[in-house]
């Protein structure tokens, strides 16, 4: 029985360790972060795309104005132009081209600087995104690696439960079971000395000797915890 409880606390351990592998909170912090970043990274993309169009219709307006202004200047420079009131018409709408113009490229910079900076920001955050992942995809090919070796152990473990389990008869197993449920996984326990080593507490004189006066096969409990207590070369009784 002292057998089959060594083997089961192996199984708890390992079920530990699987489940409280460094890699899982590191794993699950890093999804965090990377899920801000993600964000980010979409409004960047949004904000970016959105200035590139606003961009491209700042120059195309720009163009728009200089190519009026050119039409109109070729029209003053090759003397199409012969009434003196048609003339100065033009000239005065060249001059108010020319300050639309120099509004129209004050915003086209203040366009490109913002794109400049939005670019930027996307540039680091996809930096970021991208270690993220790069960190994601090294913590999970560790984690696998480590839990690809706890199950095997575990399967070694349990191959090695299962043989012992059948040479025990089916109900005490059951009672086993039960006693672990209830005991902190703890369901068998030696006796060493007077001390049942489940609860580390002292058997009463009576205890003891009708443990002494059982039979070799029979099934002795503690009656403090009571677990199933085994004699041993140390005990006592």
């Amino acid at each position: 029985m002292l057998d089959l409880q060594d083997l089961d606390l192996q199984l708890d351990q390992v079920a530990h360790k699987r489940a409280s592998l460094p890699e899982h909170q590191a794993l699950k912090d890093l999804a965090a972060e990377k899920s801000v970043v993600d964000h980010d990274l979409v409004t960047a993309d949004m904000e970016v795309s959105d200035l590139q169009r606003e961009q491209k219709k700042a120059d195309s307006d720009v163009e728009q104005v200089r190519q009026r202004r050119t039409r109109n200047q070729q029209r003053i420079d090759s003397g199409q132009v012969a009434s003196p009131r048609d003339l100065e018409n033009l000239q005065h709408e060249i001059g108010s081209l020319d300050r639309r113009i120099s509004d129209l490229e004050d915003a086209e910079l203040e366009v490109m600087e913002k794109l400049e900076a939005a670019e930027g920001v996307q540039v680091e955050l996809r930096t970021r995104a991208d270690a993220f992942a790069s960190r994601q995809a090294e913590l999970e090919t560790t984690r696998d690696a480590t839990l690809k070796e706890l199950d095997e152990q575990r399967a070694q473990v349990g191959d090695q439960r299962a043989k012992v389990a059948a040479e025990i008869p089916e109900a005490l197993i059951a009672q086993y079971q039960r006693l672990r449920e209830h005991n902190g996984g703890i369901g068998a326990a030696p006796l060493v000395g007077k001390r049942c080593m489940g609860c580390r507490m002292e058997l009463a004189p009576s205890d003891l000797n009708q443990i002494k006066n059982a039979a070799p096969d029979a099934v002795l409990r503690c009656e403090e915890c009571g677990r199933i207590l085994v004699r041993t070369s140390e005990s006592a009784a």
